[in-house]
């Protein structure tokens, strides 16, 4: 019997790196972060190096959320394709929105470099071809998008696709200079290993069961009737707002993917660039820094985690189908095939900033899937906010827009 294994491939690739301990006292800080996975670990590194005492808390094993299941491709480009974002919030709001994905991703690197991390960090390029005959209008017409507002972008005919990469089944593609790729679990506890060295408290293994908004603080009540007092608290745990934020602001998605076994072949002419194509839903592709194969999509609507993972083993089948017919050279075998839970909002755009129903609350959820490149955009808007300064994103992001 042949068994994939149903856990994301970076928790058993990487096991547990760092664990902390639950919260066994009261606390008082400058800020509680609630959510230690990649956007929790980025906006604690934010807070750190701005000089404000911070704790951050999880009720799982630090990073072992959403973190844990990303296939943390980093693209500047966002769900709503340029032309069409511009039609839904105007043009200064959208090319502002796509330059700063496209900013974020060398901030990641920088990060990255600073902090030592060995999350195998890579610029790549991206390719987003048709893979459908008639989406290549409208692709070409978002390729004249971008190429208008200064993106480093080109456009490639199925031939070139098919001798370049050896992928077949296409009908044309915008080729971008911009992207990359990392392991985000390693990233992330990385970064919460670097600034706990530095005095970033970290609680896991700690649910948060009530809190006071208060008119100058906030009171964190814990599963084990300890306290954190805060001036501010910050949530960062992605779909799972969902549970206290009483208007529906997104709708929540089961995506899959799938890694296929590791190659000793030659994986040169896939190694340096992002796949994604037009299909609905999309599917995405790359390769680790282990030579393996990762593919992912096959979304639909988020009923339940019992559900969601019981349609790995089918989705499974199609996502290696896929490979099969785009890559008929590549000998694909499945090693990895998981499930994840991501937030679709309808604009393609995050929401950080404040809620009117939280006092002294700051929220960064960096839905769809630009979710890592957004989250680094909020490192820079929580630090203005929490300076009581205006970001030029944030009518954009804002809840309620």
């Amino acid at each position: 019997m042949r068994l994939t294994s149903s856990e994301p491939f970076w928790l058993v690739k990487n096991g547990i790196i760092h664990s902390y301990p639950s919260l066994n006292e009261d606390i008082d800080t400058d800020i509680v972060i609630i959510g230690a996975g990649i956007t929790g670990s980025l906006i604690a590194h934010q807070c750190i190096a701005d000089g404000y005492n911070t704790v951050i808390v999880d009720k799982r094993e630090v990073c072992h959320g959403s973190t844990s299941a990303t296939t943390s491709m980093l693209q500047y480009e966002i769900d709503k394709p340029l032309y069409e974002l511009i039609d839904l919030i105007g043009e200064e709001g959208a090319v502002l929105s796509y330059k700063a994905c496209f900013d974020s991703i060398d901030q990641l690197q920088s990060i990255s470099n600073q902090i030592k991390s060995t999350c195998g960090f890579k610029k790549k390029e991206s390719l987003y071809f048709a893979s459908r005959k008639k989406d290549v209008t409208w692709l070409k017409k978002e390729f004249e998008a971008l190429k208008e507002h200064g993106f480093p972008v080109k456009w490639l005919e199925p031939k070139t696709i098919s001798k370049n990469y050896q992928l077949e089944h296409t009908y044309g593609g915008i080729l971008s200079g911009q992207g990359g790729s990392i392991d985000a679990f390693q990233l992330a506890h990385d970064l919460l290993h670097y600034n706990h060295k530095k005095g970033l408290q970290i609680f896991d293994k700690t649910d948060v069961v009530t809190i006071e908004y208060r008119s100058k603080d906030v009171i964190i009540h814990t599963e084990f009737k300890k306290s954190i007092k805060a001036k501010k608290v910050i949530f960062c745990n992605g779909f799972e707002s969902t549970e206290i934020i009483p208007e529906k602001f997104v709708d929540l998605l089961s995506t899959y993917a799938v890694v296929g076994e590791q190659k000793e072949d030659d994986l040169s002419h896939l190694n340096t660039t992002l796949f994604w194509n037009t299909a609905d839903p999309y599917n995405y592709m790359r390769t680790t820094d282990d030579n393996r194969l990762l593919i992912g999509g096959e979304d639909e609507d988020f009923v339940n985690a019992d559900k969601r993972d019981a349609l790995i083993k089918k989705k499974s089948a199609k996502l290696e189908k896929t490979v099969e017919k785009i890559l008929p050279n590549y000998d694909f075998r499945i090693d990895f095939g998981w499930a994840g839970t991501f937030g679709e909002t309808k604009d393609g755009l995050p929401y950080i900033g404040k809620h009117p129903d939280f006092k002294n609350a700051y929220f960064v959820l960096g839905f769809g899937g630009n979710g890592i490149t957004f989250s680094v955009i909020g490192m820079d808007m929580v630090s203005a906010m929490l300076h009581g300064k205006t970001h030029e994103l944030s009518k954009y992001f804002k809840f309620g827009r």
